[in-house]
């Protein structure tokens, strides 16, 4: 069965360093720099920006329920447990809310919608960790990057015709994270290889 699609993973790219948090200069992308990784995710800082990044977005509730409007509320009660699973390795996203959405030239497209609390925490993760990855990324990756849009992709092409380029190639592998082999994927990721260009 195809995997559902996380809401908010469309081609609008985010605005440069939007809600990145301060908190992450200098931090090493390593292994051993997990733990540092984790207090900078978790810190208040960034997370009030991932806070407020969410309640932006707005988005429909997930499965339990908990709408993006009641979020602070929830957060008030139960962050210090979701804090202490966090650090403990304990905490297991909730499951998505599946939602078929009908594309313009037939056939439906399936929406992946997870839980605000969810929702949160993987945009605290983001704030962090997207500041290390980009620079490793390909100068000819557009997509999902910071900065970044399809205009810019243009614009690229455009140059390379101008420099006498006779082709240019758009490629879109469908339903990639639907196919590819995820046990491959992340043993590959836990072995610390780094691909470059990847999905973009």
């Amino acid at each position: 069965m195809p995997r559902a699609r996380p809401e908010g993973s469309g081609r609008q790219p985010r605005e440069p360093d939007a809600g990145v948090s301060s908190a992450t200069a200098g931090l090493p992308a390593r292994p051993e720099a997990e733990g540092q990784l984790l207090e900078a995710i978790l810190g208040r800082e960034n997370m009030m920006a991932a806070l407020r990044r969410v309640e932006a977005n707005k988005g429909a509730p997930g499965v339990d329920g908990l709408s993006v409007a009641d979020l602070r509320a929830h957060l008030v009660g139960q962050w210090p447990r979701i804090r202490e699973d966090l650090l403990a390795g304990r905490y297991r996203p909730a499951p998505v809310r599946g939602v078929e959405i009908p594309k313009p030239g037939g056939g439906v497209r399936l929406l992946g919608i997870p839980t605000v609390v969810d929702r949160l925490i993987q945009q605290a993760m983001h704030q962090v960790l997207m500041p290390l990855f980009d620079p490793g990324f390909s100068g000819s990756s557009y997509g999902f990057r910071p900065g970044r849009s399809a205009h810019d992709a243009v614009v690229a092409a455009r140059s390379h015709m101008t420099a006498g380029r006779r082709f240019v190639v758009d490629l879109d592998l469908e339903k990639f994270f639907d196919r590819v082999n995820h046990d491959v994927l992340m043993h590959g990721w836990r072995a610390g290889s780094r691909t470059s260009g990847c999905c973009g």
